[in-house]
């Protein structure tokens, strides 16, 4: 999903995640849970899609937090075995109303919808083209192309022409496509974002993380592999591989800050390897303190490796706000660092007079990382501070479905690690 042109933030966003079911009469409440646990990689918008293998959709999309969006009263209304939902990251600079997922979009076989994580790095050349052809395009997201695409393949059904469509684009793909009770899911080639099987009961479930399975007491089956294609039907599900092969390149991202580090993915603990590379940082550059302290959430596990291998305790000693809106009112009076002040806490009583190693999961501009060092030392009252941050320089931007700055605001690229200390 992107909203050309880019929407560079001063964080960075994760694209967006999406949850599906087929064969269960509650569809659309799982799809409200799943989604829920998956919140995480977006707050922007929320929607769900539900069929009952008819030809008409039932359909909630609205801006806002899952929980506030799917009421019982909304619920209700998305009926169906089938569902598929869809959250999306904030960003800036676009409409909300328009771009939010699944898309919904009738033709002439009917109607479809779909729902994606990633990013098509040639849609700016596929939208061109369609547009000399007569497309108007809704949206300014290309996850539209898929619609698009498909409606002008006559000679085929839902699930081929879904695939030949996507043999046209390059770049990052988890997708999941309704066509009254047939379900599609797809993952590019490369499987730079990841995607999960499950089953509940009869049910197959898919998801962007396996923590969204364990909210509904659904059973991790396996990943979706780099290039696969499955159809679940009410015959039965199918797999195939039709994409041309090439080596796996998943998003090292997912494991160093996008995924929640209950999630397993390629098999993989994200906890574990989060852990791991405390434990390496910690090997690599140790330092005499007295406390090994997170900057929160993203960092907790790396910073515990980092205190078990040294031996250095572990505190708390930054308090995250986690009710932190879109928006809110700074007050006339100008407060210094007013942003990060509402995000992030120090706690004066642990980190006085204390030497600190402050651990954070990547550094991105510098600009927050400098502001929390200046809250450690001057309202916590460290008498040292030594960042270490458990992931490598960060020099280019990534066009794989995070939203990433432009090369030049990025601190890796600019200086080595001598000069951003």
């Amino acid at each position: 999903m992107h909203c050309p042109p880019y929407c560079h933030n001063k964080e960075i966003h994760d694209e967006c995640g999406v949850f599906g079911v087929h064969n269960h009469p509650e569809a659309s409440t799982l799809t409200h849970l799943g989604l829920y646990a998956l919140q995480h990689r977006g707050q922007e918008t929320a929607g769900i899609v539900s069929s009952d293998g008819s030809s008409k959709f039932n359909v909630h999309r609205q801006s806002g937090l899952v929980a506030d969006i799917f009421r019982q009263k909304v619920l209700k209304k998305l009926k169906g075995h089938v569902a598929i939902g869809h959250v999306r990251y904030s960003t800036t600079g676009s409409s909300v109303s328009c771009n939010a997922q699944p898309i919904v979009a009738g033709y002439w076989d009917g109607e479809i919808a779909v729902a994606h994580n990633g990013n098509i790095t040639n849609a700016q050349k596929l939208r061109q083209d369609l547009e000399r052809d007569g497309a108007i395009f809704n949206t300014t997201m290309d996850t539209e192309l898929l619609i698009h695409l498909i409606a002008r393949m006559r000679n085929c059904g839902f699930a081929e022409a879904f695939v030949e469509s996507m043999r046209k684009f390059q770049g990052a793909f988890s997708m999941l496509g309704v066509k009254g009770d047939t379900l599609i899911i797809a993952r590019d080639p490369r499987g730079f974002r990841p995607l999960v099987l499950g089953r509940k009961d009869d049910a197959w479930i898919v998801a962007s993380e396996t923590c969204a399975f364990d909210i509904i007491d659904a059973k991790y089956e396996r990943d979706v592999e780099p290039g696969e294609v499955i159809v679940i039907n009410n015959e039965g599900m199918t797999s195939f591989f039709p994409f041309v092969h090439m080596q796996p390149k998943l998003c090292v991202f997912e494991y160093v800050y996008v995924a929640r580090p209950d999630s397993i993915i390629n098999n993989q603990s994200v906890y574990r390897k989060r852990y791991k590379s405390g434990r390496a940082l910690a090997q690599e550059s140790p330092v005499e303190a007295d406390l090994v302290v997170p900057i929160p959430d993203s960092s907790n596990v790396a910073a515990l490796g980092y205190s078990h291998e040294s031996g250095i305790p572990y505190q708390l000693g930054l308090i995250r706000s986690h009710y932190v809106g879109r928006t809110f009112i700074e007050p006339d009076q100008k407060i210094r660092d007013f942003g990060v002040k509402i995000k992030h806490n120090a706690v004066a009583p642990m980190l006085r007079d204390k030497r600190v190693i402050l651990i954070d999961d990547s550094i991105v501009r510098g600009t927050t990382s400098r502001k929390i060092v200046k809250m450690v030392r001057e309202q916590g009252g460290a008498k040292e501070v030594h960042v270490r941050v458990a992931s490598p320089p960060w020099k280019h931007p990534c066009f794989f479905g995070i939203d990433t700055p432009n090369q030049e605001e990025l601190i890796g690229s600019r200086m080595n690690v001598e000069e951003t200390a």
